[in-house]
């Protein structure tokens, strides 16, 4: 499927139309219900403030959570509105529900360069659902519709596809951005191509390796994935996290690199604890005499340096998964350290979204990154060159 040459805002004219743009604005809360991270919210700004300047009427819809179709208090998209109505300068009027009357009436009285949001998505069955009668009403709304939430155009949604069906569809500057950035890595990567996938799980992530293999240098394995790989080897790996059911998948990832000339790394020590808690003791053992009793959970400074010293020569980096258990900050510091290789080289990196880019922002090495994804499943579905289905409905060029 070629993303490369579809419409964006600039391609159609928005002036005094009302404008349906799609966010992703699920971002995080703690616990005395303040946004905790804004960074969706900012990422989202520059296509908002294109269209106020434009003099579009713009309203905005995104999802937050899981409600499950129906109404939930703490996933209201009330405190994302007042926040955006601060960053923009301009009061941005909340609707309290998505098609209901509500906002038909805010839709109707908006004017020339304002905005107004919509309730959440996920309050309303028929968004998960796909349902076309959803769509449509949703529509209704408006006379163009812009999709920029590329962090869920893998799902087959009624805002993400269905809208598409009833009004002229473009992408947004953020999923521009996202296809430019990651063009460079599915279409002509410059060499050495060095991939860094971690993450609790090698069954997520399967059909992304498989596909990386035909592309890159070198794959580093971290995360509790390793510990699969590890055991495929021949050895124990204590009591740590692994998928007993996927040592098969492992062994064949592992042939599979032999037979293609990439050169596929395992940490050489891991940092493992006797219990699985924040303040755990640690201690450092190479990779293939984890003790009995002990779980890894961090890779180990022997590992960092070797690691270093391929991001170092590095052209080419992409980078999805935490190396270690990152909610534990005792055992952040091998993705932190990840973290500044990448930004210290001088490659064209594309950082994968959720997690890693979470420990990314606290790893104080934010600027030095070339790109972070605002998509996980998105991006992971994109490099397995599987189709999005809220890419592949919008109007090409």
């Amino acid at each position: 499927m070629d993303y490369f040459n579809k419409k964006t805002v600039e391609d159609i004219e928005v002036s005094g139309k009302k404008v349906l743009l799609r966010c992703d604005l699920n971002v995080p809360f703690d616990k005395a219900g303040n946004i905790s991270d804004t960074i969706r919210i900012d990422q989202a700004l520059e296509t908002i403030k294109y269209l106020v300047k434009s003099e579009a009427k713009v309203i905005v819809c995104s999802h937050l959570g899981r409600p499950k179709g129906k109404y939930v208090k703490e996933f209201s998209l009330q405190p994302v509105a007042k926040y955006l109505s601060s960053v923009l300068g301009q009061e941005v009027t909340f609707a309290k529900d998505v098609v209901g009357e509500n906002a038909k009436k805010i839709v109707a009285n908006l004017k020339d360069g304002s905005v107004c949001m919509l309730e959440n998505l996920r309050f309303e069955p028929g968004e998960e659902n796909g349902d076309l009668l959803f769509a449509k009403e949703l529509a209704s709304l408006a006379d163009v519709y812009v999709n920029d939430a590329f962090g869920t155009c893998h799902r087959n949604h009624a805002s993400i596809v269905g809208v598409t069906n009833y009004l002229p569809s473009v992408c947004g500057f953020l999923i521009k951005k996202e296809i430019s950035a990651i063009s460079k890595i599915v279409k002509s990567p410059k060499r050495p191509f060095v991939a860094i996938i971690g993450g609790a799980k090698i069954s997520d992530k399967i059909s992304m390796i498989n596909n990386l293999l035909e592309k890159v240098d070198t794959l580093i394995l971290g995360g509790g994935m390793c510990n699969t790989f590890i055991n495929a080897l021949g050895y124990s790996v204590g009591d740590s996290i692994f998928e007993s059911d996927k040592i098969i998948t492992a062994k064949d990832i592992i042939a599979k690199a032999k037979e293609r000339g990439v050169k596929l790394l395992l940490p050489f020590d891991l940092k493992v604890a006797k219990e699985f808690k924040e303040n755990a003791e640690l201690k450092v053992v190479e990779a293939d005499k984890i003790p009995e009793g002990y779980m890894s959970l961090d890779i180990g400074p022997k590992s960092c340096k070797q690691f270093e010293e391929i991001i170092k020569g590095a052209k080419t980096v992409l980078w999805n998964g935490p190396m270690g258990v990152c909610e534990f900050p005792k055992c952040a510091e091998g993705t932190y350290k990840v973290a500044k290789f990448i930004s210290e080289s001088k490659a064209h990196a594309v950082i994968g979204g959720g997690d890693s880019a979470a420990a990314i922002r606290k790893s104080g090495y934010l600027n030095g990154l070339t790109y972070i994804s605002t998509g996980g499943g998105a991006l992971l579905k994109f490099l397995e060159g599987e189709n999005l289905p809220g890419l592949g409905c919008l109007e090409n060029r």
